[in-house]
């Protein structure tokens, strides 16, 4: 009596050990992965549950093959080559001003085209090349607008400039697949005759070259802004031209225009495209720097 149950209890051990085994193998097969592979495989979060991510100011987890500083002075060196090939080069640049309704989609747009010209004593102006066609409502782009664009440096971090900065070395990201080193930047002083970056620049770890930056712009009056638009965080990523220079090709900003019974999101992207070398050959018909056409103005 003993034996048989012995063996009866041996018999059922190996049946459930043969069930879970053929479980085991159709389960793996249907999911076309190994076992070993299952083993590796992170842990998905269930659908219900959201992960959010609190921001906080990223700790390195190793420094960079270089010395921070050394990398600072190296892409700054950069930086006024690139600073200084760019005057010798044009552009076709877009600015498009976006308003948004509720539904969020736009509202009214204005498109203005420029392209820099040559005077005969060597000076570059922009001149508009496409009439500007505009529905906006709210928003209105004047001469002052420009200005305050035009005194936002597209190289602020040229060895010159360096020693008004602060930089502090934040850790590693990739942008559009280039692994870049992160710093970020403060001004120490401001004054009123010069704009000052305040915010953090991507620096591609393997050529050492500013490939993009993103904050604010802020003189001793207070962040560069114009009375007419709302516009104070830019977004700016750069192009490589010529397999030599990275110049800055794409500006973005997002915020919102308050209004006494309203509020309207607004957003502001400059393009610059068709990069070639400047010349002279322009100048032939250019007696002044006329300034760009002013857009029509916003209907009440």
């Amino acid at each position: 009596m003993n034996q048989e149950t012995s063996e009866l209890r041996l018999r059922r051990f190996f049946r459930v050990l043969r069930d879970v085994a053929v479980a085991c193998a159709l389960f793996f097969a249907g999911g076309g992965i190994s076992a070993q592979e299952a083993q590796h495989r992170p842990l998905t979060p269930p659908p219900e549950h959201e992960v959010k991510r609190i921001g906080t100011e990223p700790v390195p987890e190793a420094p960079p093959s270089l010395p921070p500083e050394e990398i600072i002075r190296r892409f700054s060196q950069k930086e006024d080559e690139y600073l200084l090939s760019r005057l010798r080069y044009g552009y076709r640049k877009t600015i498009r001003l976006e308003e948004f309704g509720r539904d969020g989609k736009p509202s009214g747009q204005l498109l203005l085209v420029t392209e820099p010209r040559l005077t005969s004593d060597g000076k570059v102006y922009e001149k508009t090349v496409e009439r500007p066609q505009s529905t906006l409502q709210y928003l209105e782009l004047g001469p002052e607008d420009y200005q305050n664009l035009a005194r936002m440096p597209a190289y602020p971090l040229t060895t010159s400039q360096l020693a008004k900065y602060d930089l502090k070395y934040l850790g590693k990201e990739l942008v559009d697949e280039i692994d870049c080193y992160i710093f970020q930047v403060k001004p120490k002083g401001v004054e009123r005759a010069h704009a000052y970056f305040d915010g953090i620049v991507w620096v591609d770890a393997k050529y050492l070259e500013v490939v993009k930056t993103y904050g604010s712009w802020a003189n001793d009056l207070g962040p560069v802004r114009s009375p007419t638009m709302p516009f104070a965080l830019f977004e700016t990523y750069r192009e490589n031209v010529d397999g030599k220079y990275w110049f800055p090709s794409y500006t973005r900003s997002d915020d919102t225009l308050h209004l006494q019974d309203k509020e309207v999101p607004v957003r502001l992207v400059i393009k610059w495209t068709d990069f070639k070398p400047l010349t002279a050959a322009a100048a032939a018909t250019a007696s002044a720097p006329p300034q760009p056409a002013a857009p029509p103005k916003p209907q009440p």
